[in-house]
């Protein structure tokens, strides 16, 4: 029976948290619909709920943390975990704050702490500020981010702009003092209700997790959920069938869709086009959306059936500036989403059953056109936590990852293994 319930902002996230945890030992469910939390539950240590709410309306967040909160109660899940970016991926009216004041509510916890950090892969939080490896965040590559590019990498003074709570900071040093010293501070800092959790390094992360091992709520990222649901799950034994590297076989054509524009995509998308047909739609062209993506499957129909193909709204930073110019920020990722959810229903129609999809936002989009909800999913390995498998679809298999993440060949490798996933 589960005895955590993670709610997660995007699908990528969700995906990451899910396979961490699999890694970790311990059975994880992944679900896209609060009404499957119940049954996943009773054949899983931990329950995730991915749900498209990074750049939701604040209402819309707060009632999708108060659904999620009832799924989780009902299904005898009594401590919940927030799940955002380990970049904190957010804008100044973000949901970050709101739904960890909501959730805090709901579950009448005093405080809650913030851990976003991805310390193996070089995320770090110190004094209250955010690192992507050496840079802070605003200096590094989340400055071109096209929708969320960070404005401070002062985390409290993000939090600030977005929750009407006092926030703190539990630094390294304080941290490195131990569990006593740490209930000792906090019993004089009862006003601050978010608290921001410094972590350098793994130690961080045991420390935060001993101190909060008995909280009902938590809230952070890659590095901190895995280890507090290792904590929390009491097994003498890892349950079978956790962390494969295989899962069931997914027997069609395959494809990869691409709507990250992060650089490291981009590169992928250049990797990917040196042996295998690449069809990149221009956001900023006149027309409407199914047309966008008509275009591509007309494509898409008339290349080899055993050769995987590839169809990006993916740009660089002044293909971007067209589309948004035209569109509008939010109206441009709109479209894009709609376009490629629209090719995928359309992949889907012509036998594709092995998808790869760059983007968080475009991960969602594509489950949603597909209609996915239940997901088996793989342990954490090269493939970034994004191999997964839905069996409600007739056997359909996707590797998904957030754009930054993954190697210049990413794309071939995650096909290779969906490939080798058949053959078995």
């Amino acid at each position: 029976m589960a005895e955590l319930g993670i709610l997660a902002d995007d699908l990528t996230g969700a995906m990451m948290i899910a396979s961490l945890i699999e890694q970790r030992g311990r059975a994880c469910a992944l679900v896209t619909e609060a009404g499957r939390i119940g049954e996943a539950a009773d054949r899983a240590d931990v329950v995730v709920l991915g749900r498209k709410l990074r750049f939701a309306e604040i209402e819309v967040a707060r009632r999708e943390a108060q659904l999620a909160h009832s799924a989780f109660q009902a299904a005898g899940i009594s401590r919940i975990g927030w799940k955002y970016s380990a970049a904190f991926d957010t804008t100044r009216a973000g949901t970050i704050g709101p739904v960890a004041e909501e959730l805090l509510e709901l579950t009448g916890a005093a405080q809650t702490i913030l851990c976003p950090a991805f310390v193996e892969w070089g995320v770090t939080v110190y004094q209250g500020h955010l690192f992507l490896g050496a840079a802070l965040l605003t200096d590094s590559f989340k400055q071109y981010d096209p929708v969320s590019p960070p404005w401070t990498s002062n985390l409290a003074e993000v939090l600030k702009a977005q929750s009407s709570m006092p926030v703190g900071v539990l630094t390294h040093q304080s941290l490195a003092r131990g569990r006593e010293a740490l209930l000792a501070e906090l019993g004089s800092r009862k006003n601050e209700r978010l608290l921001i959790a410094d972590a350098i390094d793994a130690a961080d992360i045991e420390r935060v997790v001993d101190l909060t091992r008995d909280w009902p709520l938590v809230t952070g990222s890659d590095s901190f959920l895995p280890a507090y649901a290792v904590a929390i799950t009491d097994r003498t034994a890892d349950r079978p069938g956790t962390n494969r590297r295989f899962l069931p076989p997914a027997p069609g054509r395959q494809a990869v869709l691409a709507g990250s524009c992060a650089p490291q995509t981009l590169a992928q998308i250049d990797a990917f086009d040196k042996s295998n047909p690449v069809f990149r739609i221009e956001l900023a062209r006149p027309g409407d959306e199914q047309a966008l993506a008509d275009e591509a499957l007309d494509w898409a129909l008339i290349q080899p059936a055993d050769k995987p193909l590839l169809i990006a709204v993916s740009a660089a930073p002044d293909g971007v500036a067209s589309a948004q110019a035209r569109y509008g920020v939010r109206g441009a990722a709109e479209r894009a989403e709609a376009v490629l959810g629209a090719v995928a229903r359309g992949l889907f129609t012509l036998g594709v059953r092995q998808f790869v999809v760059a983007g968080g936002e475009t991960s969602g989009a594509v489950f949603s056109a597909l209609g996915a909800s239940r997901f088996e999913v793989c342990g954490f390995d090269e493939l970034c936590g994004g191999y997964c498998h839905a069996s409600d679809l007739g056997p359909t298999s996707f590797v998904i990852k957030a754009g930054s993440m993954g190697g210049p060949t990413f794309f071939a490798d995650a096909l290779a293994r969906l490939a080798a996933a058949d053959r078995r």
